[in-house]
């Protein structure tokens, strides 16, 4: 009885938590450099396909075709176990002319049967998560640190983040976001080359850098949706939402209210 009553008490938690991602407006972003406003659908090959290449200019569309490219050579790469082990690689999908990137650990169950980053519960939950700062999933480009699932989604192995980080670098560099937001404690550590605990990186502005040349952008380290699926509290998820709210003023978006 005490265990059914645990379980109760977890569901509960959880729903509680996705509702507080639930019932803001929502505001579509236009796309400051074409004025169109990015709208959701299908994904293939690490971009969006329901919008036509002709919408887009001449740049734009090497942006697309890069992407895709990049997406190919993720798919063949066979630099660690991982590309022998998993089912389908998960190079990334979303807006190529994303004004926020969020970038994640690595590819789950779901995601490695799929093909596609952040579609389990922990993407249900980011989801929820972008509705509520007023966007769609279709606004925004969801990626990882490495592009293969781990056996038994442990952690990703030194080595195999140093073979798959190339391919994010590139994306970020195709990209060019404004604003990165790292989920979790691997990425936000792996992008910012430190070792300093989520807990304290997170709720502020870090410089990330594209190469040796390039201006920093923002970099905002935030909770993994699974880390509030696992430790669910008031004071976590106020946490993250402060910290989307921080992305969002950033923006210059407009701040949705409860």
């Amino acid at each position: 009885m005490a265990e059914k009553g645990d379980l109760k008490k977890v569901f509960n938690q959880h729903v509680q938590l996705e509702d507080f991602f639930t019932g803001f407006a929502v505001r579509p972003v236009r796309d400051k450099a074409l004025g169109l406003t990015a709208c959701e659908g299908p994904v293939s090959n690490g971009v969006k396909s329901d919008e036509p290449d002709v919408l887009y200019q001449s740049q734009d569309n090497d942006v697309i075709a890069e992407l895709k490219q990049l997406a190919k050579e993720v798919d063949a790469c066979r630099k660690c176990d991982l590309g022998n082990l998993r089912k389908n690689s998960v190079p990334g999908e979303g807006n190529p002319h994303a004004q926020i990137v969020f970038v994640g650990e690595g590819p789950g169950a779901d995601e490695d049967a799929q093909g596609r980053p952040f579609v389990g519960r922990s993407g249900q939950l980011l989801d929820k998560i972008i509705v509520a700062m007023g966007l769609k999933r279709g606004d925004v480009y969801i990626c990882n640190i490495i592009k293969c699932r781990p056996p038994e989604n442990r952690e990703p192995r030194p080595e195999e983040i140093i073979s798959c980080l190339p391919y994010l670098k590139r994306q970020l560099s195709l990209i060019r976001p404004q604003i990165i937001v790292a989920l979790g404690a691997p990425a936000a550590k792996t992008l910012l080359e430190t070792n300093k605990p989520i807990g304290q990186l997170r709720g502020k502005f870090q410089d990330f850098y594209f190469d040796d040349f390039s201006p920093p952008i923002k970099l905002m380290p935030t909770f993994h949706p699974a880390y509030l699926l696992r430790n669910y509290s008031d004071e976590n998820r106020r946490k993250v939402w402060e910290d989307m709210k921080t992305v969002l003023a950033e923006l210059g978006l407009p701040i949705p209210k409860k």
